[in-house]
């Protein structure tokens, strides 16, 4: 167990949790969750069969008072990122949906909260001109906070095989924080997909018989695929991924494209057959142990966990930049648990 610089525990609170990435990535180094924030219900009941159903839930983050929160150190938040991705309608704060970034700040200044680390997806970079990002970031310095780390990380370079970009902002609250901001690196070789590929239930096999295949085979010959691929080819390669969310199949090798929440047209060949990628198998490239994973197959419903595993943040990422933050509170330990120092110099994570 990893404890502060007066043997204290670190406590945190998964907010708009998901299914409890945040949360993995933060045990891995040793942290204690104190509770969870999650309105969806499918998300809950994945959340409870990973950690127990003896965990409290406070609901809307919107409308939870401080005062009936337990005390935590540091809040982690994957906050909801529909109205900032390409994929969705870019309203962004003008939707009440960009607003839970309020809540999770009001939060902050209520329970006097140390530490932050929050996730988004990368279009919340240029949204709006780069103005939406740039009103976060003001709003969190507004509060008390310094902003220690604000960068786009490609889950690819920090330990799975799944090119996920996404932002992480990592604050400090300003009282506690001394100068310069810290910068990272990828450091991570990307493991072998066949690691990760490994879910052996036959019901994920396509069969020539099954209506999808068939669909399958259309596919190929629509008029952005036809006369590109050889199906027969394309079955020699074992671990080729084949993503077909566009009109025109994209190919992968030894990795996997993001992981949505709306994708379902990810299928990769193994031993000279086309296969569907499993919720299972979803849960693994993102970081989620093996032993927890196999807590939901056979018990959450692959059409709900296949989105969940999309919607995650990716737990490798966010136990090297819990590691990272760690490292610091230890490092400057000698000046208290409640005066910590950020020093110059490049952290690597």
């Amino acid at each position: 167990m990893i404890q502060t610089g007066n043997n204290k525990q670190l406590r945190f609170m998964d907010f708009c949790a998901g299914i409890g990435a945040g949360r993995i990535g933060l045990e891995k180094n040793g942290m204690k969750c104190v509770g969870f924030s999650e309105i969806d219900e499918n998300s809950e009941q994945t959340y409870r069969e990973f950690f127990g159903s003896d965990e409290k839930n406070f609901g809307d983050l919107m409308k939870i008072k401080g005062r009936d929160l337990p005390d935590f150190d540091l809040m982690i938040a994957g906050f909801p990122c529909q109205t900032f991705s390409i994929v969705g309608r870019r309203r962004g704060m003008n939707d009440d949906r960009g607003l839970v970034i309020y809540g999770l700040i009001r939060i902050m200044i209520e329970k006097k909260v140390k530490y932050f680390i929050l996730e988004n997806v990368k279009g919340l970079v240029n949204h709006d001109g780069g103005k939406t990002i740039k009103t976060i970031l003001n709003e969190l310095q507004k509060a008390g906070y310094k902003i220690l780390f604000s960068q786009i990380l490609n889950s690819e370079h920090h330990g799975v095989p799944q090119m996920r970009e996404r932002i992480y902002i990592v604050g400090i609250r300003e009282d506690l924080a001394e100068e310069d901001d810290l910068g990272f690196v990828d450091i991570s070789d990307t493991p072998k997909l066949s690691e990760y590929l490994i879910d052996e239930d036959e019901s994920f096999e396509f069969r020539e018989d099954e209506s999808s295949y068939k669909t399958f085979l259309r596919y190929l010959e629509n008029k952005y695929n036809k006369g590109k691929y050889n199906l027969n080819d394309l079955l020699k390669r074992d671990y080729l991924v084949l993503d077909t969310r566009q009109s025109d199949l994209r190919l992968y090798k030894d990795k996997v494209p993001t992981l949505r929440t709306g994708r379902h047209g990810i299928f990769y060949v193994k031993n000279g057959k086309l296969r569907k990628l499993s919720g299972f198998e979803s849960l693994l490239l993102q970081g989620f142990p093996k032993n927890i994973a196999w807590k939901a197959k056979g018990k959450i419903n692959n059409s709900l966990l296949l989105p969940q595993a999309g919607n995650a943040m990716t737990v490798n990422v966010i136990e090297r930049i819990s590691s990272n933050l760690l490292e610091i509170i230890q490092k400057y330990g000698q000046k208290s648990f409640d005066k910590i120092g950020v020093k110059n110099g490049q952290r690597r994570f």
